[in-house]
Formats: structure tokens, sequence, C-alpha cells
């Protein structure tokens, strides 16, 4: 499990597509070491690491998270977020992180905002609709709160810390971005389809 809290960017060095997909990144060095078979989150994909030393770990890539996530069109030399899975006493920020991505998204617009940006994305239908004003997402592994809703998009607000410390400051429009929705309202979704509940049940129950 994760917060969506990047704590470094790293840097692809190596990508090995043999029998299958082999990622060796590299990172400024953690005051704990990284262990072997301990889990990452590379941009949100919860990964684990097979090798490691003070500045670099490898990762295999199931076939299944090749299809569903970005990491397969990673090149040497780009960059990605980085967060170690949450360990029992850490603080809680950010949210509910799986590091199960749902969709890839392509990101529609960036719109500067004074000193922020919105970054829209489009997203699909299902995830947009089990998503809420205020709400939380993770882009690229990133918590941010949703700050706009369409049909098949959504939109959040980037401060400038968020643009410097994560990968999102480099991202530009077309660009695509792994997205996983709030685990709570996959639960609340899933849940409401099996009891046939509709927003014109819930009207006519008197709930608006």
């Amino acid at each position: 499990m994760f917060t969506g809290l990047i704590q470094k960017i790293g840097t692809v060095k190596r990508v090995s597509r043999g029998a299958g997909l082999v990622l060796e990144i590299g990172f400024e060095p953690w005051a704990r070491p990284l262990e072997q078979g301990e889990s990452m989150a590379v941009n949100g994909v919860c990964l684990t690491v097979v090798n490691a030393d003070a500045t670099r770990f490898t990762a295999d890539v199931l076939r299944e998270t090749e299809s569903r996530t970005g990491l397969s069109d990673l090149l040497p030399g780009a960059k990605v977020n980085l967060e170690r899975a949450l360990r029992a006493g850490d603080a809680m920020g950010g949210h509910i992180v799986q590091g199960h991505v749902d969709a890839r998204g392509r990101i529609k617009a960036k719109i500067p905002k004074g000193r922020d940006y919105q970054l829209q994305v489009e997203c699909g239908r299902v995830l947009a609709a089990q998503s809420v004003l205020k709400g939380s997402i993770a882009i690229d592994g990133v918590s941010l709160t949703i700050s706009a809703i369409g049909d098949d998009w959504l939109g959040v607000d980037l401060i400038p810390t968020t643009l410097a410390d994560t990968t999102l400051g480099l991202r530009k429009v077309g660009d695509m971005v792994n997205l996983e929705g709030d685990i709570l309202g996959k639960y609340v979704a899933k849940r409401s389809e099996r009891q046939g509940l509709t927003e014109e049940k819930l009207a006519a129950a008197g709930f608006v």
C-alpha cells in the first residue's frame, strides 16, 4: 500500500525486453537501503524489487502490467515517480493508493491558474463516474484532489511543489499517464451496481 506522496524522481537506466520486460532504475540513495522483495511504486505501478544497491534497483514487469500501464513505453533516460511501500507506524498522508492502475489517460489540457496549473486528463466514462469533486485520484502515482469532472475526463490542480518534485511538471498535452481511482469510490460503485441503485431511484427516495 502507498500514499501517493512521491519520495524521489528516478531515472530509467536500462530496459530489457527479452523473455519479459525488466526495468533498471537509478535514484538518489535513501537513508534506509532498499531490500530485495520490497514493493516500489513506479509511476503509480506496484513492482517488486528484484535486485538493489545504493543507487539502482531492477524490477520484473508482468505481461498483464505491461498491457494496463505505460511502463512498456519507458526508454532509458525517462524520469519516473518513486514511492516505497507504507510501513506500520509511518505517517499516512495523501490517500490510500494500491499501485493497481485502473486506466491510462491522455492529458487534454494544462491550463495556467496564476502560479498553479490545472491538468485535465481524459479518463474514460467508468473512472469519471466513480470520481467526485474534492475526491482523490492518483496520476502517475501522485495523490491529487479532483477539482473538475466531465463525462469522460477529470481535472486536478497542481501547485509549484508538485510540479517540481514529481514528473507531472514534465508532462505535456497529449502525454499518456497512469490513473488509479479512489478505492472507496470503486467499492461504493460496485455495491450500488449490485443493488441496482441509480440516480433516479435515489432522487425518488428523497436523496439529492
